[in-house]
Order: structure tokens, then sequence, then C-alpha cells
């Protein structure tokens, strides 16, 4: 599966996050171990490879940015979304002593990524067979959002909003001081809508007596937060009886043991910030070719 980027990640984003990469490291010119050997300007073909199975997540991006470590070339021998087992997945070509500066930053970066792309497709995997779409959330390494977003739909999933500018979300702490939640709630759509093209509206409810309010205000998606598969059942009921094409999101103690049962009760959506925060990396290594 290829996967786009370039409405999630720029060209000068992926840059933007190497050269903090580089600057952890001293900067070029500043590794004193490469720099120490004396065949380090040769050229030379160097693997990037996963040791064991994974999901790809990042490559793409990489390739757009490895020329900011010098004359390096990238030849991809597979693509993001790729579920691979121990394999080569790219040929990375240049000056050793480039290769060697930049390796570190490109195999954090991949590992990081295609764990998350890994983590996100197990979750896509044990819902197989319904309509229902795994979606991240805000809970993102910090500065990192848009590759751990990528990550996610090379996973196979859905990203929900980008960040607090895109789409509105009100959840339980917005609502405090709210007398009326029908018209105070409502007025608060209203003047969102005002004031941005926004994705979606989403309301967080706790209880299916709230939701019964919500489905009468002009919300396109209700977050059903820590409800029992009997309360979201009643919830998918009360939905279609209200005969709104409002989506229902299911959030809150999401496990890799329970989502299958929470997406057969016909929520449409199910949030899990675990996709990114419980991600475990992949073990990504570099080796010389031929060596």
């Amino acid at each position: 599966m290829k996967v786009k980027m370039e409405h999630l990640i720029s060209t000068e984003y992926i840059r933007d996050v190497i050269s903090r990469c580089v600057k952890e490291d001293g900067g070029f010119g500043n590794d004193v171990t490469t720099n120490s050997v004396s065949n380090s300007n040769q050229v030379r073909e160097f693997a990037i490879n996963i040791r064991g199975n994974g999901t790809i997540a990042g490559l793409e991006p990489i390739s757009r940015g490895v020329e900011s470590f010098g004359e390096l070339e990238l030849k991809m021998l597979a693509q993001d979304g790729d579920t691979v087992k121990d394999a080569n997945i790219a040929i990375v070509k240049g000056p050793v002593q480039d290769i060697l500066f930049a390796e570190r930053t490109i195999l954090n970066i991949l590992g990081h990524a295609s764990g998350i792309a890994t983590q996100t497709k197990l979750f896509v995997d044990a819902v197989a067979g319904t309509d229902c779409k795994i979606c991240d959330t805000r809970k993102t390494t910090p500065g990192l959002r848009l590759l751990d977003k990528y990550a996610v739909i090379c996973g196979g999933g859905t990203s929900h909003r980008l960040g607090l500018h895109d789409a509105a979300l009100y959840k339980d702490n917005h609502l405090i001081g709210f007398n009326n939640l029908e018209k105070d709630l409502g007025d608060a759509i209203r003047r969102a809508k005002a004031e941005i093209n926004l994705k979606f509206i989403e309301v967080e409810v706790d209880t299916l007596s709230q939701l019964e309010k919500v489905l009468a205000l002009p919300v396109d998606i209700a977050l059903l937060d820590n409800m029992s598969i009997e309360q979201l059942t009643k919830a998918v009921k009360m939905r279609d009886e209200a005969q709104t094409s409002m989506l229902l999101e299911a959030s809150g103690g999401v496990h890799l043991e329970t989502v299958g049962a929470i997406s057969k009760t016909g929520v449409d959506r199910i949030s899990i910030g675990g996709v990114v925060h419980q991600a475990t990396w992949i073990d990504v290594g570099l080796d010389a070719c031929g060596a």
C-alpha cells in the first residue's frame, strides 16, 4: 500500500525535523569519530533494513529530506504502509562520512514512525469486517505530531483533528458552567462555525441522557466517553432512531482485547491514544552493502 504524504508532511516539515536532530548531534562536521577515519569520504552504499516484523512508516519523508545530510541518495525498496519481515527497505548511497552522520537520525525516525504504524495496524486488523475506523488523538510525541499522525495513516488508521485549530471538540471541561446544555452548547457551536471553516464539530458525552440532547444539535460526531458495550449499543440505536447522520466515536480504555467487541456495537469510529503513546519502536538497522 503506497501512502501519499503531501497532504500531511511537507518537505519543509521533514527538513525541520532533521535539522533539529542534527543540532542534537552537535551539528554538521562535528562527528569526531567519523572525522578520525581516513577513508570516510569514500562513496559507499548501505542498506536500511527492518529486523523482525513491522509496518513501514517514515521512509518517504526521509527520502525527501535525505539531501539535508549532504550528498546522499536514497533508493526505496519498499513503500510506507508495507508490512515486512527481515527485509531491506532502502539503499542509501553517498560519502561514508555523510551516511554515518545521518545514520542514527534516519534510523530513529524510521523506528519511531514504524512502531506507531505497526501498533495501529494491530488495532485496524482487530476491527476487520466492520465499517469502524481506528482514529488517533492529540496524545502525540511533542514536536512530532505530523510524523506520528502520518505513521497512523501508514498503519491503516484515520487521522483525527490535527490540532486545536481545524476542528471543534467540546469536552466536559468546556461545558463547565453551562446551565442549559442545548442552548449554551448550541450558541458555542454557532460561534465556532462563524469563526472558521472547520473539519467537524464533535461533542463528548458521558451518559446516554447527554447524548439525547446532543442528537438535537448541529454536531457531526458524538464522542462516547468510557461507555460500556451495552451503553454503546444503546447509543447506536438512539442515533439511528433519531434519523441523523451524526457519527458515533467510542473512546477511553480501549485495548486490543476489547476493540473488536466495541467495533461490533455499530459505532463509526474508535479513537485510541495508545496507537501512538503505547507503540514500541521497530528495530531498524544500517549495514554496508557487500561488507
